[in-house]
């Protein structure tokens, strides 16, 4: 085994909400802008102050590679998608088999991408970050499987148009300075049979990554029936969600692994707060195996739409003394 760098890393979100009446304020300047008694820069300010408080939190936590804790996004889908030209954004739908709705995008026509998605939001969360920070895409695949095709194109179409968008905007955060990016893929694991397509959007999508490593990430599924074809796709890191999979550490101990690897070893839907021993013990199983240069450990999800703030922080925390204690294992 090679000398590897562990990280404590975000996986995605963080609330924008807490207890505190301060951290009230962005669901109050919502309800502001909705009766029209704030206009959408004022609501915009409140987004960005909301962002740096929860950035400072991440780094306060002790984590080493941050995100911008994905303030302004409704969902995972529409964020992305209502800047995208031949589909419009429908009503609620659950996300997965979690108590968090999405708002569905329905093709009509073309895919095209109107304007930037994130760039003007990574370029601000660098600004004020003082550690490295991490966008976040949903990607191609996770975006056409939680769309409505009244085009009649066909899945095939559909998933290779939005690959050709969030590939673009991956050119776009790699010129903005991104030197990894996260492409959340969860939706490939409910439909393994589709991995061929799946593997030609990524392909797509990495190919515009030019000096940046890209980070695909899976979770609400069991990863371990697909972590040898995972391990094959032309991206430099592979994240896991451990919740799902509790075999993966024995697959990953017989298969071993050459890329760099996300651990969603601690809950990111559970508010029981793991004790760093159990986490620990599983990375004494999986360590030795890795020929990685670097291995991320997070959440096994975001936590902005099922945790409490404070204890959002806390499982941070544990990341972080986690990361910390595993150096003595490597």
């Amino acid at each position: 085994m090679i000398k590897m760098e562990i990280l404590a890393a975000s996986a995605g979100s963080y609330p924008r909400i807490g207890d505190s009446v301060e951290q009230q304020r962005h669901r109050q300047a919502y309800a502001q802008l909705e009766r029209g008694e704030i206009t959408a820069e004022e609501f915009e300010q409140v987004q960005d102050e909301v962002t740096r408080e929860v950035i400072e939190e991440q780094i306060r936590a002790g984590l080493n590679l941050i995100t911008d804790g994905q303030v302004r996004w409704y969902d995972p889908i529409s964020h992305l998608v209502r800047k995208v030209e031949g589909c419009r954004i429908n009503g609620l739908l659950r996300y997965f088999d979690t108590n968090f709705y999405f708002r569905q995008p329905v093709v009509e026509g073309r895919l095209s991408r109107r304007e930037p998605m994130l760039r003007g939001e990574f370029r601000f969360a660098k600004k004020v970050s003082t550690r490295p920070v991490k966008p976040v895409l949903t990607g191609p695949y996770t975006l056409a499987r939680h769309s409505i095709d009244r085009r009649g194109a066909g899945l095939k179409t559909i998933v290779s148009e939005f690959a050709e968008i969030i590939a673009e905007e991956v050119k776009d955060l790699v010129e903005e300075g991104a030197e990894i990016i996260q492409l959340d893929e969860p939706a490939i694991l409910k439909h393994p049979d589709d991995f061929k397509l799946f593997r030609e959007a990524i392909e797509t999508v990495s190919a515009e990554r030019g000096g940046a490593q890209l980070a695909l990430y899976t979770y609400f599924g069991d990863a371990a029936p697909l972590y040898e074809e995972l391990l094959d796709l032309s991206v430099e890191a592979i994240g896991l969600d451990f919740t799902y999979g509790p075999k993966l550490p024995r697959v990953i101990e017989a298969r071993g692994c050459d890329k760099d690897l996300g651990l969603g070893l601690i809950d990111g839907r559970n508010t029981r707060l793991e004790r760093p021993e159990e986490i620990l013990g599983k990375l004494k199983q999986i360590l030795p195996a890795l020929n990685s240069k670097r291995i991320y450990l997070n959440t096994s999800c975001g936590l902005g739409d099922y945790l409490p703030r404070e204890i959002a922080f806390r499982k941070l925390q544990l990341v972080a003394e986690v990361a910390e204690r595993a150096e003595e294992l490597i």
